[in-house]
C-alpha cells in the first residue's frame, strides 16, 4: 500500500479528478516538452461530459497556456483504459512530437500510462483494515504508532501543513457570500448557518449547525475554484474537515492530537483507494462522499480514545451506509447535490461513533468486506450515475435557477 501522504493535496477545486489532476499533468508533460510550441489535448469519458462544468480546460490551461482542448464524446467508456482518460499531444512546427495518455485516478492523483510515479511507491506491506489490525494487535500498538513507523518522519510536519489549508478553507467560506459561478444561482449559505442561530437552540441542535456551517464552507470554497484539500476528493472536501475544525475549536481538542486523527483518516482513505476506488467517475459518489464519511468517522473515533475495533466499526457503519450513492452533479458543477451531501456526511459520521462506540463488539461486516462492496457496486452502477451528468438529480433538475 502506498503513502497516505497523497491522500490529502492542496490544490483548486471543484473536481480533484477534473481540476488538480489534469492540473498536474498538464505541468508534467509540458515539462517533458519544452521545445513543444503548442499542445493539444482530448478529454474522454466523465472528462469530456462534465469537464466544461468543473473547469477542466481552464485547470490544464494554467498548467499549458493556450492548450487546445477537445471534448470527446463519442469514444464509449467501456473502449477506455480508465473513465477519466486525457491524451496529450505536444506538437511543434504543425508536428507531433510527443503523446501520453494520462489517467486521472482520483484524489488528484494521475497515472501516465505505462509508467509508475513516485505516488506508486509501496510503504505498507499490508493492502486492508485486517491485516492492520492484526499486526497492531500482535504488536500492542495503536493505528497512530503504526502509521509513524512506516511513514517518513516529515508526516508531522505535512499533516500539519494540511490541516492549516483545511482551517483557511472553512474560515474563508464563513466570511464569504454571494452567488456561487456557473449560472446554477446557487447562493452560498455557510454564513448564514454558523450566523442563525435559533432561540433556545439545544447543545446537539448547535453542533450540527457549527459542522454544517462548517462543511458548506469548504464545499462553497470548492465550487467556487478556491484552495482545498482532497479528503480524499475535491467534490468530498469539507466532510473531514467540518468535524475537525469543530472539534478544535469549538470542543478545544488540541491540534497535535487533530493531526494524528488525520492521519488515521488518511489511512483509511488508502485501503480504500488500494482495494476499490476513491473516484466519482469510477464509482458513484459512495466512492467520494462514502469514502470522505469513512474517513471522518475512523478519525473522530480516533479523536476519542476509542480502541482499534472501534475505529474500524465507525468507518465500515460509515462506508456501509452510503452504499449505492450515485454522482449526479447537476449542470456538470459540484453544487448540487454535492454541497448539501457533504453537510449530511459529516453528522452521519458522527452517528456512526456513537454506534461503534457501544455496538462494537457485535459487528459482523469487517471494513474490508464493505469497501469490496462498494466497488463492486461501483462496478455494476449504470454508466450514467458515474459522474457524467447524464442522470439524477442531474437529468430532473435539468439546470434551473434556484428559487
Amino acid at each position: 500500500m502506498k503513502s497516505i501522504r497523497s491522500v490529502y493535496k492542496i490544490g483548486h477545486g471543484p473536481s480533484s479528478s477534473h481540476t488538480v489532476g489534469p492540473f498536474r499533468a498538464a505541468c508534467e508533460f509540458g515539462r517533458r516538452y519544452p521545445a513543444a510550441d503548442c499542445f493539444r489535448v482530448t478529454l474522454y469519458g466523465s472528462l469530456a461530459f462534465t469537464g466544461e462544468g468543473h473547469g477542466t480546460g481552464k485547470s490544464i490551461r494554467q498548467g499549458l497556456p493556450g492548450a487546445e482542448i477537445r471534448f470527446d464524446r463519442e469514444t464509449p467508456e467501456a473502449e477506455l483504459p480508465h473513465p477519466n482518460t486525457m491524451r496529450f499531444e505536444a506538437l511543434r512546427a504543425g508536428k507531433i512530437i510527443g503523446q501520453s495518455r494520462v489517467f486521472s485516478i482520483g484524489g488528484g492523483s494521475i497515472r501516465f500510462e505505462g509508467e509508475e510515479s513516485d505516488e506508486e511507491k509501496e510503504v505498507y506491506p499490508q493492502k486492508g483494515f485486517t491485516e492492520i489490525l492484526r499486526q497492531c494487535r500482535e504488536r500492542d500498538i495503536s493505528l497512530v504508532q503504526f502509521i509513524r513507523e512506516r511513514e517518513a518522519p516529515s508526516l508531522r510536519e505535512d499533516l500539519a501543513e494540511v490541516w492549516r489549508a483545511m482551517q483557511d478553507a472553512v474560515q474563508r467560506g464563513l466570511r464569504t457570500d454571494g452567488i456561487l459561478p456557473g449560472g446554477l444561482g446557487v447562493a452560498r449559505k455557510a454564513r448564514i448557518l454558523y450566523e442563525k442561530r435559533c432561540y433556545n437552540e439545544s447543545a446537539d441542535v448547535t453542533m450540527n449547525r457549527l459542522i454544517a456551517a462548517y462543511a458548506y464552507a469548504v464545499s462553497e470554497e470548492n465550487a467556487s475554484e478556491g484552495l482545498v484539500v482532497t479528503a480524499p476528493t475535491c467534490g468530498s472536501c469539507g466532510v473531514l474537515p467540518s468535524v475537525m475544525y469543530y472539534m478544535q475549536h469549538d470542543r478545544g481538542f488540541p491540534e497535535e492530537e487533530i493531526l494524528d486523527a488525520l492521519a488515521v483518516a488518511a489511512l483509511i482513505g488508502n485501503i480504500i483507494r488500494t482495494n476499490a476506488s476513491i473516484s466519482g467517475a469510477e464509482c458513484g459518489c459512495q466512492a467520494e462522499i462514502g469514502s470522505a464519511c469513512a474517513m471522518t468517522a475512523g478519525a473522530l473515533a480516533a479523536l476519542h480514545g476509542l480502541n482499534i475495533d472501534q475505529i474500524e466499526y465507525a468507518a465500515e457503519i460509515a462506508m456501509e451506509h452510503n452504499l449505492g450513492l450515485t454522482c449526479d452533479p447537476v449542470g456538470g458543477l459540484v453544487q448540487i447535490p454535492c454541497i448539501e451531501r457533504n453537510a449530511v456526511a459529516a453528522m452521519r459520521a458522527i452517528s456512526s461513533v456513537n454506534l461503534s462506540r457501544f455496538l462494537y463488539s457485535t459487528r459482523k461486516i469487517s471494513f474490508d468486506d464493505v469497501v469490496e462492496t462498494m466497488y463492486r457496486t461501483g462496478k455494476d452502477m449504470n454508466e450514467k450515475y458515474r459522474e457524467t451528468s447524464h442522470g439524477g438529480l442531474a437529468q430532473i433538475y435539468a439546470g434551473r435557477p434556484e428559487a
